[in-house]
């Protein structure tokens, strides 16, 4: 089975209008998302520019949030159950000023899943960090994020 973007990116919305208004705030766009790759898209706009006319911090956290976390959604619906999950930590590195439109990835998705299988076979919360890039225009690495997610599957 398997799951479709536009799905993937109604859920997104809604969960940005419902649940985490700081998403729907910054407007970000679901490019791709299978079982491996997760990649959003965050423009550079009024919403999500500092000071110094580069993305700010907390427009840069939000897309690691939703590249780091959407692949949960994508798995909880691939598999049919229910999975809880949360950030426990974030580590951020910022290697040069986000001065265009930002692309989110995680090319991850084999941790993740194998976080969720492991904690159905242990029917315990299970831990695992994930890294995710942001790019900018031309292709350069302008941040890293290794996120911690916790899921536990119902």
């Amino acid at each position: 089975m398997e799951v479709s973007i536009r799905k993937m990116r109604w859920l997104m919305f809604l969960l940005g209008r419902v649940k985490i208004p700081l998403i729907g705030y910054t407007n970000p766009k679901l490019i791709a998302i299978n079982s491996q790759t997760v990649r959003v898209k965050i423009k550079l706009r009024r919403r999500t520019k500092n000071h110094l006319n580069s993305m700010y911090f907390g427009a840069l956290a939000v897309g690691a949030d939703i590249a780091g976390g959407i692949q949960v959604f994508y798995f909880s619906k691939l598999i049919g159950r229910d999975i809880s999950f949360a950030f426990k930590g974030m580590n951020a590195e910022f290697i040069k000023r986000a001065e265009s439109d930002i692309i989110f990835e995680s090319n991850q998705g084999d941790l993740v899943k194998a976080a969720i299988d492991k904690s159905i076979s242990e029917k315990s919360r299970v831990n695992e960090t994930i890294e995710v890039l942001a790019k900018n225009d031309q292709q350069e690495i302008v941040a890293k994020f290794d996120m911690i997610v916790s899921v536990r599957v119902s």
